[in-house]
């Protein structure tokens, strides 16, 4: 059975991209609009093979520029975020390189990052500005890597200094600031302890292939993804403090899932 859903998975979402692969690749040539929103349905299929049942709260802000900041379990949350709404997302440089999902990355036009390069930060963030600027909502992971699923990490501030950067670059002066939480918090329609979570959060020391099988082994998995109130920043405002109050909201709407808020 467990070989059957592997190998539908891996049928459907070859098939799919081979499909949408000369469309996409015309959008990025170009920069056409459809480069933004042809991925959205490649994310929706793969989270259906996958199993991933998503129920959300709250709706994507509609003003722009928007950055959504979000909690970082798995790279599942790409896939949940990428099939609800239009997003560009902010990688490690390291992730242009790995297979397939690399690849994938480069054909979302991501923004690559090297942390661990403070001169080429400047030059980064500068990216992101100029994208929100552009009109696209921009996917920050702030806690700069990924955890077990039943808590936030410590978050890095320094990326929410794009907000900062863009507000100097967008007529009116405001950039939006969406937290949003994701909460992996049932399979097969029981509840998901913290002990299940991290066999379905992905914190990095696990090779992504056992990971991918024991995904599949558990079968349906059910997310919440929560979004919580947009924050204006404006000219003039303090990036610090932008990061404590979009962390404590994350925080919140991420132990209110874990805790069965919603059910």
């Amino acid at each position: 059975m467990l070989w059957l859903r592997i190998i539908y998975l891996v049928f459907v979402l070859t098939l799919l991209t081979l499909l949408m692969l000369p469309f996409q690749l015309l959008g990025l040539a170009f920069d056409l609009k459809i480069r933004r929103w042809l991925p959205r349905f490649w994310h929706r299929a793969a989270c259906h093979t996958l199993g991933l049942k998503i129920t959300v709260h709250g709706t994507p802000d509609k003003n722009r520029p928007l950055m959504l900041a979000v909690n970082h379990a798995s790279w599942k949350d790409i896939m949940i975020l990428g099939s609800i709404t239009d997003v560009v997302f902010i990688a490690k440089t390291e992730v242009r390189d790995w297979p397939v999902f690399g690849v994938l990355a480069r054909l979302q036009k991501s923004i690559f990052v090297t942390r661990e390069q403070k001169r080429s930060t400047g030059t980064q963030v500068n990216e992101i500005a100029e994208r929100m600027a552009g009109g696209e909502v921009v996917v920050l992971f702030p806690e700069g890597t990924t955890s077990d699923g039943n808590r936030l990490l410590e978050v890095k501030s320094s990326l929410f200094g794009a907000a900062s950067t863009a507000v100097e670059q967008v007529p009116g002066g405001i950039v939006y600031v969406q937290p949003v939480a994701i909460a992996y918090t049932g399979v097969h329609g029981m509840a998901m302890g913290r002990y299940h979570r991290p066999l379905v959060a992905w914190p990095g020391s696990l090779t992504l292939l056992p990971h991918l099988v024991g995904v599949l082994k558990s079968g349906a998995l059910e997310v919440d993804v929560t979004f919580g109130d947009s924050v204006a920043f404006k000219r003039g405002d303090n990036r610090k403090h932008l990061a404590v109050g979009v962390t404590a909201a994350i925080r919140r709407m991420l132990q209110q899932s874990l805790r069965g808020y919603w059910r």
